[in-house]
């Protein structure tokens, strides 16, 4: 069954895909039953209308899912949104271990998806936590106080990387390690880089 709205970029993808072919394949299907326009974006199919992201199908060890990029908007009528992780703020993610499941689901899915669309045409949007929110780790605020250049060079850094930084901080329970963390880091803060790049 071809569909106009196939991209075949999707199309070598599914091929390769080892895991989860089969789960990812149906998920295609009713998606693009969705009127959904098929692209390949961060390595993954992902889903969009009037070019705004609304879901991505993507894969893990575990299990398979789909990822609605404003889920937190969504109404969950059935409680099957889950967040991945406590720092993922809009995302969320239906997952699936099995074809079955996903067949089962299909009217549910197709709901959620049409929902995540509507989301999407009335200009909502997820309202972050402002970095202010978070707290910053006593060790890198004494190093802000020591070391006011660092500070500057923090505050001029973009709002997702400061929450990185700022999150991979405050990550450890010791003291210690917190602050070798923001040793280690000093630099690369100063020379205006991201915890990643």
């Amino acid at each position: 069954m071809t569909n106009s709205r196939m991209n075949p970029k999707v199309d070598e993808y599914l091929s390769k895909a080892k895991q989860w072919q089969k789960e990812f394949e149906k998920l295609r299907m009713i998606i693009l039953d969705c009127e959904l326009t098929e692209e390949l974006k961060w390595g993954n199919p992902c889903y969009t209308s009037q070019k705004k992201n609304i879901v991505l199908i993507h894969g893990f060890k575990e299990y398979c899912a789909l990822l609605f990029f404003k889920g937190a908007l969504l109404l969950d009528a059935h409680g099957i949104l889950v967040q991945q992780t406590e720092n993922v703020q809009a995302g969320r993610q239906i997952r699936f271990t099995n074809v079955q499941e996903i067949v089962a689901m299909e009217t549910i899915l197709k709901a959620y998806i049409h929902e995540g669309i509507a989301v999407e045409k009335a200009g909502l949007e997820v309202s972050f936590k402002k970095n202010t929110e978070y707290l910053i780790p006593e060790e890198f605020q004494n190093k802000f106080d020591e070391i006011p250049a660092l500070k500057t060079a923090f505050e001029a850094l973009t709002p997702g990387r400061q929450r990185a930084y700022i999150l991979y901080f405050s990550e450890p329970k010791q003291s210690k390690t917190r602050a070798s963390r923001v040793e280690k880091y000093m630099q690369q803060i100063l020379n205006g880089k991201g915890l990643n790049d």
